[in-house]
C-alpha cells in the first residue's frame, strides 16, 4: 500500500503562485508515473498534470499548460506542482495519485487525501 501525502495548498489572489507537494511512502511498480487531479464543487474530477519518473516526460491538461509545471525529486520520492498565474477557475481540491499517465491509459491505484487551493478574484 502506497501512501501519498499532499501539502502546499492555500488561499491566494488571482495571478499568484503556489507549490504543491506530493510525498510518496515508497516506490513500487505502480508509481512509475505520478500526477495531480483536481475537483471543484459540483464538478467532475479532472486531470491536471503527470510526470513519468524514468524519462521525466510530462503531460498537462490544456487549461494549465504554460502556467503549471510538474517536477520530481527522486531522492525524496516527492512530486511537485508549481502553479503560477493562478485563476479563480483553478480553485479546487487538488489530489495526488499514482500511476497517472493519460497518454498510456493508466488509471490510478493510489490517491492522497487532497489539499485545497482557493484563488480569489
Amino acid at each position: 500500500q502506497v501512501q501519498l501525502v499532499e501539502s502546499g495548498g492555500g488561499l491566494v489572489q488571482a495571478g499568484g503562485s503556489l507549490r504543491l507537494s506530493c510525498a510518496a511512502s515508497h516506490r513500487t511498480s505502480k508509481t512509475y508515473a505520478v500526477g495531480w487531479f483536481r475537483q471543484a464543487p459540483g464538478k467532475e474530477r479532472e486531470f491536471v498534470a503527470a510526470i513519468a519518473w524514468s524519462t521525466l516526460r510530462t503531460d498537462y491538461a490544456g487549461s494549465v499548460e504554460g502556467r503549471f509545471t510538474i517536477s520530481g525529486d527522486n531522492a525524496k520520492n516527492t512530486v511537485y506542482l508549481q502553479m503560477n498565474s493562478l485563476k479563480p477557475e483553478d480553485t479546487a481540491v487538488y489530489t495526488c495519485a499514482a500511476p497517472v499517465w493519460p497518454l498510456g491509459g493508466a488509471r490510478p491505484d493510489y490517491w492522497g487525501q487532497g489539499t485545497q487551493v482557493t484563488v480569489s478574484s
